[in-house]
């Protein structure tokens, strides 16, 4: 199932982006560009979670191959993101969350913009960024700039800051209490619905560092009743 999900999710956002390049009107007043922007900025967020999925080992347990394959093929759609860094990184944030030696939390600031700005800092590399501007180019040969902005570029970033508040600031933000140990890490309130449209069920953030290994689409299930 976990690898029929990925695929669905993989599939989702290569489709919708591909149908919004081609028909969708890029006018001020088309209000459908509005929905597909906030669409395509989900399955941006979606492809990124079957990425951190590929880390966590849960898209196919006991599988590393078909893990690291779907995991590295995700990221590397995102925004040329390397897995082999990302899931690096990634597990020094789950054995030192909300601290000095976690890569995703900003010991010298919780101003959002400040925290936001150094976790960008820590994740983008030069290659990144050569690998984006080729993809740009490329994809420039058959759409317009102002298409490729808005349909793919704009999304990206608001997933950045969805991703970033649902799964880094909101839950790791100071003050550590009692009831965010061992993790330092809140959680939200019970409401799948709003779990999963706000951030693909990873603003149950306490259930994800207890069970790593819970697949995305199965973290619902460790939420318990209020």
């Amino acid at each position: 199932m976990g690898v029929f999900i990925a695929i669905l999710v993989i599939l989702a956002w290569i489709g919708h982006l591909a149908y919004s390049f081609l028909f969708v009107e890029l006018s001020a007043f088309n209000p459908w560009l509005y929905v597909h922007v906030l669409i395509q900025a989900h399955l941006f967020t979606g492809l990124f979670i079957t990425g951190h999925d590929g880390m966590h080992g849960s898209i196919k347990p006991y599988d590393s191959v078909t893990n690291k394959m779907i995991g590295t093929f995700a990221s590397f759609l995102y925004a040329g993101l390397s897995f082999r860094r990302l899931k690096k990184n990634h597990q020094k944030h789950h054995d030192h969350p909300g601290t000095a030696e976690d890569p995703d939390y900003c010991e010298k600031s919780q101003n959002f913009f400040i925290w936001y700005f150094t976790f960008m800092w820590r994740y983008v590399t030069i290659w990144q960024i050569l690998i984006m501007a080729v993809m740009f180019n490329v994809l420039l040969l058959w759409f317009s700039e102002i298409r490729l902005v808005v349909l793919w570029i704009i999304p990206a970033f608001i997933s950045t800051f969805q991703m970033f508040y649902f799964g880094v600031y909101a839950p790791h933000r100071q003050p550590h209490r009692e009831e965010m140990m061992p993790y330092r890490s809140r959680t939200l309130q019970r409401n799948h619905l709003l779990a999963f449209l706000s951030c693909w069920f990873f603003g149950y953030h306490y259930e994800h560092h207890q069970s790593p290994g819970t697949p995305w689409w199965r973290l619902y299930q460790k939420k318990s009743m209020p």
